[in-house]
């Protein structure tokens, strides 16, 4: 199966590129692997031991740019030919590294410009890594012509599988004050404006006499005396976002260049602030991503909400997981280590929200630097018989029972937005209430429908919604009219929308959207909201529903109807009796409006009300902290049943199935172990 991808390099060139399932046909299993690190005969050892725990991929040469290029042009292979020869020989594909996310130490001495700059104007220092700027025309001469030769050197090695670009963008260094910076930024604008005046209009520069009169004038929207400009802070944001992904882009198109067929990604973070990945996610062939939760989190929804936000960020096409712990992590103030039995179940985690890949930091632990104590598939005993290493293996052995897995999918009947640029705008300063997340809302939104098992899509606020029965809308503060027509029509159509405080209050400029709260949906919800009363941290208020109080915090909306019928009250303060919460009919569908932070258990009530109305359930029916997802195929139903408790649960199915793991026929009932996993499939 080929997709076909247009070639940004070339005007209406057209590129056929493998895709990820025809290059891995099997759930990928393996690791970051830095042999660089060690001596030719521990190579030998890790391709053997590689080989018998069910490794099929590993990433080499993440970090190997000083190793490769020694100084400016006297360039090294013969150490990494060994290295791919040894493990092509072992049967294990190869997801080969650019080598740039770390500039070698002779780079930065020779060209000093290439490092970026701090808010106070002095530059970063190599000794650690990612102190490039992202914006240095010297060091994208320097990555140009390192990928060139990775290219041209391994570019047909039948062990090559993947490009992985650069490591982690922006994960240490989101911002660079450069004079290169700013001289990139002032062009970017005027890329963006086309004239001065515009940009004036746009910002606002009214306010404060900030007027320019000329490019040049303008400055980062940094080391100020009191508030910056909104407007500005917002573009500097896009700004960054969009010099890192020209970076990204400089590499990939030279690889699509030269090996038109291999497919080409760089690992993303969780939801990471600094970057758009919905924008992003457009240039990759396919997601990966990096996922460290944390043992104290408890059962882990936020690692669930990353998966489900990585498998959306593509439209539903399943995603790699490229990074995650074995054991501990080494960065944390306490790093505690995962107890047996939940590596891999919150590996199968991964697989059950549409990962079709199982990789980890790292191979081997590292004997020397600031990772030395993070956990890998090998730990420092190099002992095949320790605890890790043997659950990495049984994991192994396991996921090549799963082929027919790979390339399914997740229908999803629920849909949350989640937008990069409005979470942005929402947390810079100068709000009523400057301690709001936009993080929060996700999550508390998010969480209910995980313990109910209802499968969820992340969505961009522009894209079509039509295929979800409901769609929520926490705290979406920046809204376009754009986004503002796709709401209505997506409701008018039937849809059930569901949104929260604090919503359409501003454009696209960080301006305020005029004619009474929140503007451009006020007709949608059939309501104003007339003030903002925000809660300080000691205070609370009580709502009332059905006769029911629950606990709210945070905000209160002064709500005015206009068509919308009210479903809770405030029962205390100035503004008692007015509404909290409200139901409004729009065309063929509803509007919900929610005007606080309400506990969770009127969330649950809530969203439980309208789940059920809509006949929106769990796969199947299950007790507390076991989760369920589905997955499938043209020809096969994979359901997933991960028990996140110590004891074991039993669970009643409604139809017959097969145990992936057994192959035995399955039905009626069936009894997992604590911190275990059961994979059913069926024929469709």
């Amino acid at each position: 199966m080929y997709v076909y991808i247009d070639n940004t390099s070339r005007v209406g060139g057209v590129y056929m590129v493998k895709s990820v399932q025809e290059m891995m046909p099997h759930i990928a299993f393996g690791g970051d692997y830095n042999p660089e690190q060690w001596d030719e005969e521990v190579w030998i050892e890790d391709a053997k031991l590689m080989k018998e725990a069910g490794v099929n991929l590993v990433s080499v040469g993440i970090f190997s740019w000083s190793m490769i290029e020694r100084e400016e042009d006297l360039f090294d292979f013969d150490w990494l030919d060994r290295v791919i020869e040894i493990l092509h020989q072992h049967e294990i594909g190869i997801s080969l590294a650019t080598a740039t996310a770390s500039p070698p130490a002779w780079l930065s001495k020779k060209y000093p410009d290439i490092l970026a700059v701090q808010p106070n104007g002095v530059p970063y220092q190599p000794g650690s890594r990612q102190h490039y700027s992202p914006n240095s025309k010297r060091f994208r001469q320097s990555v140009e012509k390192l990928v060139k030769k990775m290219a041209e050197r391994y570019g047909d090695h039948p062990a090559l599988k993947m490009w992985h670009v650069n490591n982690e963008y922006a994960c240490h260094l989101a911002e660079c004050y450069s004079d290169e910076s700013l001289e990139a930024f002032r062009t970017w604008l005027k890329d963006k404006y086309q004239t001065i005046d515009a940009l004036n209009k746009s910002w606002g520069t009214a306010f404060w006499s900030q007027r320019y009169n000329d490019w040049d004038e303008i400055q980062f929207p940094v080391n100020l005396p009191t508030f910056y400009n909104p407007s500005q802070k917002l573009d500097y944001k896009r700004f960054m976002n969009d010099s890192i992904l020209e970076l990204y882009l400089l590499e990939k198109n030279i690889l699509r260049e030269l090996t038109p067929e291999i497919p080409i990604f760089t690992n993303f973070m969780y939801e990471f602030k600094p970057l758009n990945y919905f924008q992003w996610a457009k240039e990759l062939d396919f997601v990966t991503w990096d996922s460290y939760p944390d043992p104290r989190e408890g059962k882990p929804y936020r690692h669930a909400m990353h998966h489900d936000l990585m498998r959306s960020l593509k439209n539903g096409q399943p995603f790699y997981l490229m990074e995650q712990v074995t054991s501990h992590v080494n960065w944390r103030d306490i790093n505690l280590t995962k107890k047996p039995g939940e590596m891999r179940l919150w590996s199968y985690s991964n697989v059950a929200r549409g990962g079709d890949g199982v990789m980890y930091f790292q191979w081997r632990q590292g004997r020397a630097g600031a990772e030395k104590f993070h956990g890998a598939m090998i730990p420092h005993s190099n002992n095949p018989e320790s605890r890790t290493y043997q659950e990495v293996k049984q994991l192994g052995h396991e996921l090549k029972k799963l082929d027919d897995l790979v390339g399914a999918t997740t229908d999803a009947e629920v849909a949350i937005i989640f937008e990069w640029e409005n979470w942005w705008a929402v947390e810079h300063e100068g709000k009523p209430h400057n301690k709001l997340s936009y993080l929060d809302q996700i999550y508390q939104y998010y969480k209910v429908l995980y313990q109910k098992n209802i499968a969820v899509d992340f969505v961009h606020p522009n894209q079509d919604l039509s295929k979800y029965k409901v769609v929520i809308a926490p705290m979406l503060y920046l809204m376009t009219e754009e986004t503002a027509e796709n709401l209505q029509t997506y409701t008018a159509a039937g849809g059930n929308v569901i949104v929260t405080f604090f919503s359409g209050i501003a454009d696209e400029n960080d301006h305020i959207h005029l004619g009474g709260y929140p503007a451009p949906i006020r007709k949608l919800l059939g309501l104003t909201v007339e003030e903002f009363a925000p809660m300080a941290d000691e205070q609370h208020n009580i709502i009332i529903s059905n006769g029911q109080e629950y606990r709210t915090s945070l905000w209160a909306d002064i709500i005015q109807l206009e068509g919308a019928k009210v479903v809770a009250s405030f029962k205390e303060d100035w503004y008692k009796k007015k509404p909290a919460v409200t139901v409004n009919h729009f065309g063929k569908g509803r509007s919900f409006y929610i005007g606080t932070k309400p506990e969770e258990t009127y969330l649950i009530n809530f969203l439980s009300g309208i789940l059920n109305e809509l006949n929106i359930e769990s796969p199947l029916v299950v007790p507390q902290n076991v989760e369920v997802t589905v997955r499938e195929t043209a020809n096969h139903r994979f359901t997933f049943i991960l028990n996140h408790n110590e004891t074991e649960v039993s669970v009643k199915l409604d139809q017959n199935y097969v145990d992936c793991f057994s192959s035995e026929a399955v039905y009626n009932q069936i009894t997992i172990p604590g911190t275990d996993v059961a994979i059913l499939k069926q024929e469709k």
